[in-house]
C-alpha cells in the first residue's frame, strides 16, 4: 500500500506545483487579505461534511452525459475576422473562455487537460474532447487564471503554452507554479484584489471573490489567492467571477467598475453542503443583478463532473430564475461564440433530464441576508 501511495504522490508532483518563496512571498504577506500565514476571506466558508456524505447517497445518475454532448464546430479562421460589436467571448466549456474586448483577445482558465486532477488516470474526466487544438487558437494577448484548483490551473494546458509571447495574468502566489512549470517570470503579473494591469488601452482589475486554493495536502490550502477580473477596454466592459460564493463584495465589483455589457459567473458544482464556495444558479443570476451586468453567462458547467447534481441542471435553474428576475442570459453551446450586443435566440441545446428545482434543493450561502448583502439589487 505504502508503495501504491508513493507512486501515486509521485506521479501528481508535478503537478501540485511550486509553494511562493522570496519575494513572491514576502509580497503577499504584504496583502490586506494575508492572516496568519495563508490568505482569508473576508466571510468564513461553511462546509457540512456529514451533510455531504449524505447527500453523497442521493445523488444523480445523470451527472455524467449518457450520450455525446452537443457542440458547435470551432474553425480557427472564425477568429481572423472582429467581432463587429468589439465584444466577443467563446465558451469552450466548463469555465475556459476566449475574451476578444475591444481589440485585445484574453484566453481564461484554459483547461485543455483530460481530466481535472494531478493524475492522469484518475479524477475528474472531461465530457468531451477539447474542441479545437491549443495550437490553432488565435494569437492571444493574455492567459488569466483565477486561482490554482485543478479545474481552473492546468499544467499540461500552460506546458504547452509556455513559450507563447502572451502574457499571464494570475492572483498572488499563483506565478510561483506557472514558474515551475516553465512560464518565463517576466510574464508573469500577479495581483492582488483591485490591483490591475494594462494590455494596450485594456484595463485588467483582479476582483475580490469568496473562495479558495490548493493544489495539494504538503502545499497547504490559501497559500495562494484567488479572484475575479474585470476585463474593461474603451467601449465595453465585461466580468468573469471566477469560482466564488456570494459575498456582499459583489456589489463593490458593480459600483467600482460596472456596469457591465457581459458578466460571465459560475453556476455549476454546487451542493447545500458547500454553500459558499459555489454561487448555485439562482446566487449566480443574483451576482449578475449585484454586479450591474446586461447579460449574464453562466459558466463553471457542462465539462467535468464535480458535483451531485445532474449535469444539466445549472442551466435548467438559470433560465428558470433569469425569467423570474427579468434578467437576460444566454446559454451558448461548448464552442459557440457570442456577441451580448446580438444574441441568438436561446434555445435548450441540452439533452431533457430529471433535475431538482430550487425549492427542493435551495443552495443559500451563509451571511447573506437582506443586512449583509443588500436589499434589492442594482440594474445596469
Amino acid at each position: 500500500m505504502a508503495v501504491v501511495v508513493a507512486g501515486v504522490a509521485a506521479s501528481g508532483s508535478s503537478a501540485f506545483g511550486q509553494r511562493p518563496t522570496g519575494a513572491r512571498r514576502a509580497r503577499m504577506e504584504r496583502s490586506p487579505q494575508w492572516k496568519d500565514g495563508r490568505f482569508e476571506n473576508p466571510q468564513p466558508l461553511h462546509n457540512d461534511v456529514w451533510r455531504a456524505l449524505r447527500d453523497w447517497f442521493g445523488a444523480s445518475d445523470e451527472r455524467r452525459p449518457r450520450g455525446p454532448v452537443p457542440t458547435a464546430p470551432v474553425d480557427a479562421r472564425r477568429f481572423e475576422r472582429p467581432p463587429e460589436s468589439g465584444l466577443r467571448v467563446t465558451w469552450f466549456g466548463h469555465s475556459t473562455l476566449l475574451i476578444e474586448v475591444d481589440g485585445r483577445r484574453v484566453l481564461v482558465d484554459p483547461v485543455w487537460g483530460e481530466r481535472a486532477s494531478p493524475l492522469s488516470s484518475l479524477g475528474p474526466q472531461r465530457f468531451y474532447a477539447p474542441l479545437l487544438p491549443l495550437h490553432e487558437l488565435p494569437r492571444v494577448d493574455a492567459v488569466v487564471i483565477s486561482h490554482d484548483h485543478y479545474d481552473h490551473l492546468d499544467l499540461p494546458s500552460i506546458q504547452a503554452m509556455k513559450d507563447w509571447r502572451s502574457a499571464f495574468i494570475v492572483p498572488l502566489g499563483v506565478g510561483a507554479h506557472l514558474e515551475a512549470w516553465g512560464v518565463p517570470e517576466d510574464r508573469i503579473v500577479e495581483l492582488d484584489w483591485w490591483e490591475s494591469t494594462r494590455l494596450g488601452d485594456v484595463e485588467i482589475v483582479a476582483t475580490p471573490a469568496r473562495h479558495a486554493s490548493g493544489r495539494s495536502p504538503s502545499s497547504g490550502q490559501n497559500r495562494t489567492l484567488w479572484a475575479g477580473f474585470a476585463f474593461i477596454g474603451p467601449a465595453h466592459r465585461a466580468y468573469y467571477s471566477g469560482d466564488t460564493g456570494l459575498f456582499p463584495g459583489l456589489h463593490d465589483i458593480g459600483a467600482r467598475l460596472g456596469p457591465f455589457d457581459l458578466a460571465m459567473i459560475e453556476a455549476g458544482a454546487y451542493n447545500r453542503s458547500w454553500p459558499d464556495w459555489h454561487l448555485g444558479p439562482e446566487q449566480a443570476v443574483r451576482a449578475s443583478r449585484m454586479v450591474r451586468a446586461k447579460v449574464l453567462l453562466p459558466v463553471h458547467w457542462g465539462l467535468f463532473n464535480l458535483a451531485y447534481h445532474t449535469w444539466t441542471e445549472p442551466a435548467e435553474r438559470v433560465m428558470v430564475a433569469a425569467q423570474k428576475a427579468d434578467v437576460k442570459v444566454a446559454v451558448p453551446m461548448p464552442g459557440e461564440s457570442i456577441e451580448p450586443g446580438a444574441l441568438p435566440r436561446l434555445t435548450r441545446w441540452w439533452p431533457a433530464v430529471p433535475w431538482r428545482t430550487a425549492e427542493k434543493d435551495p443552495i443559500v450561502a451563509t451571511g447573506t441576508g437582506p443586512a449583509a448583502v443588500g436589499v434589492g439589487e442594482a440594474t445596469p
